[in-house]
């Protein structure tokens, strides 16, 4: 910002106001952090399992597809129709993601290949289908799905000044408790986990490989069509053919890799991200910064994170001699003694 002739105390000042000015501004920012972690979950948890997960913006667009069809063309009460709309959508994105697992298990097509293939997939038959069968000609945007499939929390949002508060990020955080419980506290993850560390030994150890990857991509996409169930169900109440992808699955890569593919760490990332992404208007506004500059800031977060196994690997050469070198010197007077 310095090198740009801008002010970054005032610009960072204007980005906290904007964060935690009014309440309003603070259910917004939760609004903008909901995505991110449900994205981040599905990055971190196949990443656990050894598992590139770089399609998590196709589960997520089917995910929301799904709970439009369901909110728009089925018509129950509402204690049935917001769970059934919610189950639709997330067992949805789950098989896109098992999809991809099925592809690299049996066919050994290579997971990140598929995984972008299959976004564009997703993207352009979401389209299809909401034009054809839910978009009035010359709209570009669907009818509201039935208030008996809304998400919205009516009470909560009065509280917040009007923001537009939904149940998206209370189950978004039962996820993180549920990431958790289930990769370290079942067998299944202990199985998960062991396929992640060394796919040979844990096929050697008995463990069938090729289903763990299913079931790892499922519950990984499971996570991710969350995501677009409550973007539709909780916050739009419709949903855009466009022809256009809003990044959030690319911005999960980005909240695992910062969290350390760690449940509560991807919480952080995400209120993180969160953070600096809606903060950026006040940026903008109040101290004429560009918001691009919050996106510099984004990738420079996850270079030097990335970075951490190249610096360790320069390193290493040096860490070895220096253990030799002492390695040395308790052996020397040792026979000294």
């Amino acid at each position: 910002m310095l090198l740009g002739g801008f002010d970054p105390i005032a610009a960072y000042g204007a980005l906290i106001r904007k964060v935690f000015g009014t309440s309003y501004d603070i259910g917004e920012t939760m609004l903008t952090i909901t995505p991110i972690l449900f994205t981040g979950l599905a990055v971190g948890f196949a990443f656990r399992a050894g598992v590139f997960n770089i399609g998590a913006d196709g589960q997520y667009i089917i995910g929301m597809t799904a709970a439009t069809f369901v909110g728009i063309k089925i018509h129950l009460p509402a204690f049935l129709h917001a769970p059934l709309a919610v189950l639709v959508g997330m067992l949805c994105g789950g098989l896109w993601g098992a999809l991809c697992g099925y592809l690299k298990a049996y066919r050994g097509v290579h997971e990140v290949i598929s995984a972008i293939m299959l976004n564009w997939i997703a993207l352009y038959l979401s389209t299809f289908l909401l034009m054809k069968f839910l978009v009035a000609e010359g709209q570009q945007k669907t009818p509201n799905i039935d208030e008996t499939a809304s998400l919205s929390i009516g009470w909560l949002s009065k509280a917040m000044g009007g923001a537009r508060m939904d149940w998206g990020i209370w189950i978004g955080l039962i996820c993180v408790g549920l990431f958790y419980i289930l990769l370290w506290r079942t067998k299944q993850g202990y199985d998960l986990r062991a396929v992640g560390f060394n796919a040979d030994a844990a096929r050697a150890a008995g463990i069938n490989v090729k289903t763990t990857f299913i079931k790892t991509m499922m519950i990984s996409g499971m996570f991710a069509g969350l995501g677009g169930v409550f973007s539709v169900l909780g916050v739009f109440h419709y949903q855009v053919a466009s022809g256009a992808s809003e990044g959030y699955g690319f911005d999960g890569i980005a909240v695992a890799l910062l969290g350390g593919n760690h449940p509560v760490g991807i919480l952080f990332g995400a209120i993180l991200f969160g953070v600096l992404t809606y903060g950026s208007a006040g940026m903008n506004f109040d101290a004429n910064v560009p918001t691009e500059i919050v996106r510099i800031v984004i990738g420079s977060i996850i270079f030097f994170v990335a970075s951490h196994g190249i610096i360790t690997k320069l390193l290493k050469p040096l860490l070895n001699r220096r253990a030799a070198n002492k390695r040395k010197g308790a052996s020397a007077d040792g026979n000294a003694g």
